[in-house]
Order: structure tokens, then sequence, then C-alpha cells
């Protein structure tokens, strides 16, 4: 698939979070070395433990017994805008995520100006707890 394709995707579950809070919308697309995709959305609660798009993929994707990860798209913006910001996995996704992919896992994402770049895992968390 291209990229467009798979940010097509993102965007897609990007209309299915649950962010009465925050009302700011993400939505994520997994795509693993075998080519299946999984997503995911944020889904909030009033409590202290909501769940970031990212996981929520991950989550299903281990979930269905996958364990080789190739890269993930992010998509994220307000409630009741289709205008998407940049929007990066928070601290704790990274780390999450580095519990399952290598280094040079890619992680999309678009940019202010609507173009897309990437990061790797090894970018945006140089010092994850490793065992």
């Amino acid at each position: 698939m291209q990229i467009e394709e798979l940010f097509e995707i993102a965007k897609k579950a990007r209309k299915n979070s649950y962010s009465p809070y925050s009302n700011y919308q993400v939505g994520a697309c997994l795509v693993t070395k075998s080519g299946k995709i999984y997503t995911g959305c944020n889904i909030e609660n009033n409590g202290i433990m909501s769940i970031c798009a990212e996981r929520v993929a991950f989550c299903k994707a281990i979930s269905d017994g996958e364990s080789e990860f190739e890269t993930i798209y992010i998509v994220g913006g307000k409630k009741s805008s289709e205008n998407l910001e940049s929007c990066l996995p928070c601290g704790y996704c990274r780390q999450f995520m580095s519990e399952f992919v290598d280094d040079s896992f890619k992680i999309y994402y678009l940019t202010d100006n609507n173009n897309f770049t990437y990061s790797t895992i090894k970018d945006l968390l140089p010092n994850s707890f490793k065992i």
C-alpha cells in the first residue's frame, strides 16, 4: 500500500475516537512485517487510565498473535475539525512500542503543512528501558 492510503486508514480509525474530555481525536494504522493492518483510536475515560490510539492498534495486533511490526501511521486533531495536526506518540506510547519493535521501526506523522515525515523509535526514545 502507498503511504497516502495508510494515512487514510488512520484517518478513518480516528473517527471512532472516544474523546469527550480532551476533544482531541487520534487514529493509528499499524502495519506488520507480514503486511497485515491494525487500526486504533484513542479511548478516554474520566479516570486516569485512558488509552492512546497507538497502544490500541498494538494490543489488537499482539492479541491476534502478531509480533513483528514494520511501521505505524498517526493522525490527530480537534474533534470538530477535519484539519489535522502534527501528532507524535506520547512518552508512554514510545516506551510501550519500544518493547515490541527494533530501533529502526518507523513512526509516520503529518507535518504542520500537511505533508508527512517519519521518525524512528530510536529517534523519539533514544534511551528506552530495555532488558
